[in-house]
């Protein structure tokens, strides 16, 4: 897929808030930090089309873009930030079970890991709730450049076999970095791949 237009729509606090459309969503979601912002920029080739902070918990709000005209891109809250006050906290995760629980055009939503930690806790948790909640899913593994390749395959390896606890078949895995661009075309394929097929329903 080539990307000819990446266009910023609007921040919504809430299901109900976010923009009437038929169009398929793509929703990234992972633990603050991430490197979520910095992976959607290098999806759509643009340097700041996605706020990206070295502070976590920046994202706050569900962020909609139009991409080619033909797709939304969502940018969801992040989760697992500790220094949130529990209200926050409780305010983002209500928000993002409300989107992903309501929204008709969720096509797909890619849950991002950091490749350099072992398993964590809350992606596990959100993991099986996803299954559990039969939500269409796929998993990106962000920062591989930050990891020589055995590492980086061992710790993937790692994620696959503690997954296999619960799953008996796993969802679409993908590897990426923002700063190589390692990933990009895959998931752009995925994609538009997706995309022929809810066209055709």
């Amino acid at each position: 897929m080539i990307i000819k237009s990446a266009e910023f729509v609007t921040s919504s606090q809430s299901v109900g808030q976010c923009p009437a459309s038929n169009l398929p969503e793509y929703a990234f979601i992972g633990r603050s930090n991430v490197g979520k912002s910095s992976l959607i920029n290098t999806l759509v080739n643009r340097k700041k089309l996605a706020h990206t902070s070295s502070t976590p918990g920046k994202t706050q709000l569900i962020n909609h873009y139009l991409i080619n005209g033909r797709w939304h891109l969502v940018d969801l809250p992040g989760y697992g930030y500790a220094r949130s006050s529990k209200v926050k906290r409780a305010r983002f995760a209500d928000s993002i079970t409300g989107y992903i629980m309501q929204r008709d055009p969720l096509t797909l939503l890619f849950v991002l890991l950091d490749s350099r930690l072992e398993p964590q806790q809350s992606d596990l948790d959100f993991i099986s709730r996803m299954g559990e909640w039969g939500i269409p899913l796929a998993l990106v593994f962000t920062k591989a450049d930050k990891l020589a390749k055995t590492a980086l395959q061992k710790n993937i390896a790692h994620y696959r076999h503690t997954l296999l606890d619960e799953w008996e078949e796993l969802p679409p895995i993908f590897v990426t970095s923002a700063e190589t661009g390692l990933g990009r075309d895959e998931l752009l394929n995925y994609i538009e791949e997706m995309n022929g097929m809810v066209h055709k329903v």
